[in-house]
């Protein structure tokens, strides 16, 4: 192999490297996240109403997801929620970190390493009790509130929101909230 072609090769890697690393933390086409987005409003507590399911919180219900300031500016993610078939309470740790402005809902979490996948804050109330949250891909979708419940009108219009953008909302899986022993749900 010559000179010319290895350098073409070595361009085509670094490319395909990059595509790869910066896919990870992306968002669906039509999603375009929540500006401006106020993370120390959002930092809190967080119950999931529905969720595009997935291995990772397959079999879970009851699940909340925490989040806090860490001193570098991070975020600190704590995510729990009861396994019905195990009869016990899972709980996964990870980090989060902006993936550019900071008053733009667009994060990058991660929950293995070096490995990040897109947060996308794509709607929030004004009083930032209810978010809707896009991954990076259709498959990742999330209906969160800071109660166990939602509003109707609320739930209706973060519907019609996730169809415009191209998820399947008819495959969204609602999460009960029937049990109060979470021990890892922190007291705010």
């Amino acid at each position: 192999m010559n000179r010319t072609n290895k350098s073409v090769l070595l361009a085509l890697s670094a490319i395909g490297i990059t595509a790869v690393l910066t896919s990870c933390t992306s968002i669906p086409r039509k999603a375009t996240p929540v500006q401006p987005f106020d993370l120390n409003r959002y930092l809190g507590t967080w119950y999931e109403i529905a969720r595009m399911d997935f291995r990772q919180e397959r079999g879970l219900n009851n699940v909340s997801a925490q989040y806090s300031l860490k001193e570098n500016g991070d975020v600190a993610v704590l995510n729990s929620g009861y396994n019905v078939q195990e009869s016990a309470w899972k709980k996964a740790e990870a980090k989060a970190k902006f993936r550019g402005d900071k008053s733009t809902g667009a994060l990058k979490v991660s929950f293995f390493g070096p490995f990040y996948s897109g947060y996308n804050v794509i709607a929030i109330d004004d009083e930032y009790r209810y978010a809707l949250v896009a991954g990076k891909n259709l498959k990742y979708l999330w209906i969160l509130s800071r109660e166990k419940t939602i509003p109707d009108t609320v739930k209706s219009d973060y519907l019609q929101l996730a169809e415009r953008i191209g998820y399947a909302t008819d495959e969204l899986l609602w999460v009960t909230h029937d049990r109060d022993d979470n021990p890892y749900l922190k007291e705010e």
